[in-house]
């Protein structure tokens, strides 16, 4: 056992690990002593290589002499806080499940980012401090802003989940903490010639390729479609029941979307088609299922494979232009921009809550900016000669004022 020393602050002391190891020199914990009920009480503050120093212990002893000086509780008189770990067990199994895909993303975030990190801490000893260096050690492991984000997020929210459900009283340490930017705004969507052959290659028999086994009943290639011809997100389309097709008023309902929201989709020709073959017996069931018939929770991997197989990615090195499934709600978005449809229309059918989160989705080609520039130059110009014609000397009519 490592022997404490005292510090040049009052009531801190040091001692050194015989095991762990900060700087190349045995790390050092940091302890502070005080009377509690006519008690020497020696609290354990941190170690070095988690960024505590002797000058902040000493500010906690001087915290735990005012709250005892003003009947306030201490750290170890107060209820033990749920640890990280109990809090994630509940939310996961109860609350995240609710969310788009069954809580697959949350699961995945809190295995891989968050679990070995806090799993054996208090709610109350997760601090903005902690946070901080999660964000240092992601971002070091070049994990997207993106993604340092919605870690984030899931601890907020489990917080909240914490505090609502009675587990957690204190305070919410992600509020302390700043989030990365994010620069995640895609440019790319697929021109028609693109879209005919992804979804033709989406079509193709299944017998011709072993791995096209995925694409036996044209689901890819429906679901695909569906998304190019409405925005839907993928998500979006796994929670379509038969209830929610009006072939009547050819509107499609979309429930439960990214915002909360309910929004409505016009169906095209293709896509009445296309569910009029698929809908279910029973109204309440699934209209896409897996081969199980549950409920599709992702995009199989052969959407991925096709993409690749047809080259739309070569060349591209910057994830967020490559093509994935969403490119197609993308698409959907630029190509109604292309078409001058406005602004806000492309909102209201995205579901956006901002006109700015359509324009990030609504970029027009080169060719169609260059199109509408020399269309606006030739009725100018129509315009010009049509005056000039009438009013030939306009100027020389007109008098100038002594």
């Amino acid at each position: 056992m490592a022997y404490r020393t005292r510090t040049k602050y009052r009531g801190v002391f040091e001692r050194y690990s015989q095991i762990r190891m900060f700087n190349g020199k045995p790390d050092v914990c940091f302890d502070v002593r005080y009377k509690l009920d006519g008690k020497d009480i020696f609290e354990k503050v941190g170690w070095a290589s988690e960024g505590y120093t002797a000058k902040q212990a000493e500010n906690v002893r001087i915290d735990r002499l005012r709250s005892m000086r003003h009947g306030e509780e201490l750290p170890q008189q107060k209820k033990k806080a749920i640890t990280f770990e109990k809090l994630a067990e509940k939310y996961l199994k109860e609350y995240s499940v609710k969310k788009n895909r069954e809580g697959i993303e949350d699961q995945s975030r809190y295995e891989n980012h968050l679990k070995d990190r806090f799993d054996n801490k208090g709610l109350d000893e997760i601090l903005a401090l902690d946070l901080e260096r999660m964000k240092t050690d992601m971002a070091k492991k070049d994990y997207s802003p993106k993604t340092i984000c919605h870690c984030l997020g899931l601890i907020r929210s489990m917080y909240n989940k914490a505090s609502d459900w009675n587990l957690y009283q204190g305070p919410n340490p992600v509020a302390r903490v700043k989030k990365p930017t994010i620069q995640n705004a895609r440019d790319r969507f697929l021109s028609f010639e693109e879209a005919n052959a992804l979804l033709k290659e989406l079509k193709r028999n299944p017998q011709i390729k072993k791995e096209y086994k995925e694409l036996k009943d044209h689901k890819l290639h429906d679901i695909a479609l569906l998304s190019m011809h409405t925005g839907a997100r993928a998500g979006e389309i796994f929670k379509l029941k038969g209830y929610d097709i009006n072939f009547d008023t050819r509107l499609i309902t979309l429930r439960d979307t990214k915002n909360t929201e309910t929004r409505y989709a016009p169906m095209t020709k293709d896509i009445k088609k296309m569910l009029k073959r698929r809908m279910p017996e029973d109204s309440n069931a699934y209209i896409f299922t897996d081969k199980d018939g549950k409920k599709i929770k992702e995009v199989s991997n052969a959407f991925n494979r096709i993409v690749d197989r047809l080259g739309l990615n070569d060349g591209v090195e910057d994830a967020r232009q490559r093509v994935v499934f969403h490119t197609c709600r993308h698409t959907f978005a630029s190509w109604l921009a292309m078409q001058g449809t406005p602004i806000l229309t492309i909102a209201r059918l995205m579901g956006h809550k901002s006109i700015s989160m359509s324009e990030r989705y609504s970029h027009l080609s080169p060719s169609h900016k260059k199109e509408a520039v020399m269309g606006m130059e030739k009725a100018f110009n129509k315009e010009r000669n049509t005056t000039t014609e009438e009013t030939p000397n306009l100027i020389a009519q007109t008098e100038m004022p002594a």
